[in-house]
């Protein structure tokens, strides 16, 4: 029984922002300008953005008996995800991130995963997982949730669909490690260096066809300030970004996932879905943090 358009399932993060002058290198020093507390986690933060678009979405993820996970699960109810797929962990921290933002957007990031990296197959409520129309993967930095992951695609019905979004830390993994959840995938969401890290393409493009050839249906390559490269091994199409200020670029891939993925649940083409992709992103990164800029349905209405 389908009771969601898509159940997101990754890491959720207490995200601590800096706005810095410049990001320090070894040795050198910088300071801050202004701080900021949002909440994060790449699967999350898209799933947020679904939400906001208008689609019933959930959640599987784990966070612990502490205010930080406290803030996280509010977070999630007050933008309507549902989180009876979020386990509570007795013991140890939720996970968070400390970042740095400096004046063109870039950032630094650094991970404390805390419980995120503990998930265990045994629990995931496996008929809470498949309830979505699309279950939506990013990564961890821990091997036992990747694991988890695994087995949750070993067991995939045939009515649910995936969508993946690697991140480096996966593709670094190489292909041969990730084989069994790239063949299980319908959406791929890597941008140009996750290409390159799985397939050893410099040429994202070539790297895209690879991948299609490997079973994925479509393709979304992620370009940052060039746009993005959509593919099904049929279409080609490179879609220019929307031009806007960039303030901050922490949560702006997450973002085209969401755009990108709200379109394909509508039946837009290859075309339309890069271009919504696109859009949600540039919504995104004119705000500090990765959620605080993400659109509302009705701030798209002018697509319909």
């Amino acid at each position: 029984m389908t009771r969601f358009d898509v159940i997101g399932f990754g890491a959720l993060n207490l995200d601590r922002l800096f706005k810095v002058n410049r990001i320090a290198k070894a040795e050198e020093e910088s300071f801050v300008i202004e701080h900021f507390e949002t909440c994060g986690g790449s699967a999350a933060n898209t799933i947020v953005g679904l939400a906001r678009l208008g689609l019933k979405v959930g959640f599987i993820g784990k966070v612990g008996c502490d205010q930080e996970g406290e803030v996280l699960l509010e977070d999630l109810h007050n933008e309507e995800v549902d989180t009876n797929g979020v386990i509570h962990s007795s013991e140890g921290r939720s996970g968070s991130v400390m970042g740095f933002v400096d004046g063109e957007g870039e950032r630094a990031l650094y991970v404390d995963s805390g419980v995120n990296d503990l998930i265990d197959s045994k629990d995931i409520n496996m008929d809470y997982a498949f309830q979505g129309r699309f279950l939506h993967l990013s990564s961890f930095v821990g091997g036992r949730s990747f694991q988890a992951q695994e087995k949750l695609l070993s067991v995939l019905p045939d009515d649910t669909k995936v969508s993946f979004d690697p991140g480096l830390i996966y593709a670094k993994k190489g292909l041969a490690e990730l084989e069994s959840m790239i063949k299980k995938t319908d959406v791929l969401l890597p941008n140009a260096s996750e290409i390159t890290a799985l397939t050893g393409e410099t040429d994202y493009r070539k790297g895209a066809d690879f991948l299609v050839e490997s079973g994925v249906r479509v393709i979304a390559v992620k370009l940052g300030g060039r746009g993005c490269y959509v593919t099904d091994g049929i279409e080609r199409h490179t879609i220019k970004p929307f031009k806007v200020k960039v303030v901050d670029s922490t949560g702006a891939g997450d973002a085209f996932c969401a755009g990108f993925l709200y379109g394909v649940l509508l039946g837009k083409s290859l075309h339309e879905c890069g271009c919504l992709g696109n859009l949600v992103a540039s919504k995104c990164v004119m705000k500090m943090g990765a959620r605080a800029g993400l659109p509302y349905q009705e701030d798209l209405s002018f697509l319909h």
